[in-house]
């Protein structure tokens, strides 16, 4: 409101200057893109990525399959391997060999890692893999998938917001330039003798 109050009362202010009049409706113009345009990006944005998101989900759920191993041994050399959903005293994964069926029949035996701790030969445990039998990572869940679909969709929306922003700053930067070029062009006109009495007489 404010902002539409500065352009109503620079309309017919006898001391405005054109400059004055076309950054008060940049100014306008900004607050109403923001308050519209930048909500409605964010949340097309994020609706599109939730989309393909989504969609990624489904792929990888119909691509990978969780399927029982078999302890054969332990293979020397502990890994961490940092996992955000799994809490710090279980991000340490221990290396074995195992045995496991893919969901083609196929038998497979290689060097794995397991969140399990003391796991000993026949210990069983899940992990997923492709139709193939290769060991992969777990899938997306639908709930990770909205949530990166709503950082997208905010991070959008504040892009938006600093354009246009950026965009009426640099309308008044070259505002301010013209301002003072005109300046610089009327104290040329004034000439040196400015502000003395006997001047123009």
């Amino acid at each position: 409101m404010r902002t539409a109050a500065g352009v109503w009362r620079w309309r017919r202010n006898p001391l405005r200057r054109t400059t004055d009049l076309i950054e008060a409706w940049a100014m306008l113009a900004a607050v109403l893109l923001i308050a519209l345009a930048a909500p409605a990006t964010g949340w097309v944005c994020g609706a599109l990525a939730n989309t393909a998101l989504q969609e990624s989900v489904r792929v990888q759920h119909q691509q990978r399959h969780l399927t029982t191993a078999v302890v054969v041994r332990t293979a020397p050399g502990p890994i961490t391997v940092p996992d955000p959903e799994v809490p710090s005293e279980r991000s340490a994964r221990v290396r074995v060999v195992a045995d496991w069926t893919a969901s083609d029949g196929s038998r497979h035996t290689d060097v794995v890692t397991t969140t399990r701790q003391g796991v000993r030969p026949g210990d069983r445990f899940r992990m997923w893999t492709d139709e193939r039998g290769h060991v992969v990572d777990r899938p997306m869940d639908t709930s990770t998938a909205g949530t990166h679909a709503a950082v997208a969709g905010i991070g959008a929306g504040a892009a938006s917001v600093a354009l246009i922003e950026g965009g009426r700053r640099l309308v008044v930067w070259r505002l301010m330039q013209r301002r003072y070029t005109r300046l610089d062009q009327d104290w040329a006109r004034a000439g040196p003798d400015w502000g003395r009495t006997d001047a123009g007489s």
